[in-house]
């Protein structure tokens, strides 16, 4: 950090004001500023000029100014609590992915017919190898060895029926279908964050403003594009592993897309 460029408090001078004057003063230009912190050029300029629709969300605003004032060098916090900042009520998430009820049974009906199809394929030729063996008695004879060479022949005994041998049928049963399906990609908050999550053909999923302890589950191929405010209190995993957002965030702010094969890359400013 450089050294402390603090600018003495005038009447009615705003943030911007103070930071746009610090900057000057440390003769560094907004390119110089978006590159250590890793921040877009028109959100340098919207904090300077007071204009927050450059900014994002305005839940970001407090976290972006007092950035900018830490490379600085500079105390916003006087300036930071007379100044308040609009709160942004949730949004209603509405689910652009309901399934209508007779697409549901025709899935449930297909899955029924290939399971029975299935076992059909398997049972059926099991069965017909293992015919023949069922009407098949194999006769046992008992084999009776006298104790002694000199013992006496042992009364004549009535013969015995032939033992009858019960074939063995060979049991086919499919294992059971895992009623489980694990989602392509998952977010689990551990506290609010701004989500913006968009679909394959532009429009928009979910946004809103999650709080702590949601969780929403997307099908692969869903998603196409996420933005993650307060991405430290979201936890993403994709097909069950936990995703390191560090290579997708900037300021807080995670914004990554995602391919048809799965993988993730940054989006570009």
């Amino acid at each position: 950090m450089m050294q402390s460029n603090e600018v003495a408090p005038d009447g009615g001078v705003s943030c911007g004001a103070r930071l746009k004057q610090a900057r000057e003063q440390a003769g560094l230009s907004h390119e110089d500023v978006s590159a250590r912190l890793k921040m877009p050029v028109r959100v340098v300029r919207s904090l300077e000029s007071g204009d927050l629709s450059q900014s994002g969300a305005p839940v970001f605003l407090r976290g972006q100014l007092r950035s900018y004032a830490r490379l600085l060098g500079i105390d916003l916090e006087d300036l930071l609590s007379q100044t308040p900042v609009a709160a942004v009520a949730p949004s209603v998430l509405v689910s652009h992915t309901h399934t209508p009820r007779y697409r549901r049974v025709l899935e449930q009906a297909t899955k029924r017919a290939v399971y029975i199809v299935m076992t059909a394929a398997l049972a059926v030729p099991v069965w017909l190898v293992t015919r023949p063996h069922q009407n098949s008695n194999l006769a046992v004879q008992s084999l009776e060895v006298p104790a002694t060479a000199t013992a006496e022949p042992a009364a004549a005994q009535p013969p015995s029926p032939p033992a009858q041998r019960t074939p063995l049928i060979a049991s086919i049963a499919s294992l059971p279908a895992s009623t489980t399906q694990q989602a392509a990609l998952s977010l689990t908050l551990t506290g609010d964050s701004w989500v913006q999550v968009y679909a394959a053909d532009g429009h928009t999923i979910e946004q809103g403003l999650l709080g702590a302890g949601q969780q929403r589950n997307y099908a692969a191929g869903e998603v196409t594009r996420m933005v993650l405010g307060n991405s430290a209190a979201v936890e993403v995993r994709q097909a069950g592993k936990p995703v390191d957002l560090a290579p997708f965030s900037r300021a807080n702010v995670a914004r990554f897309t995602l391919s048809s094969d799965g993988s993730l890359a940054p989006v570009a400013d």
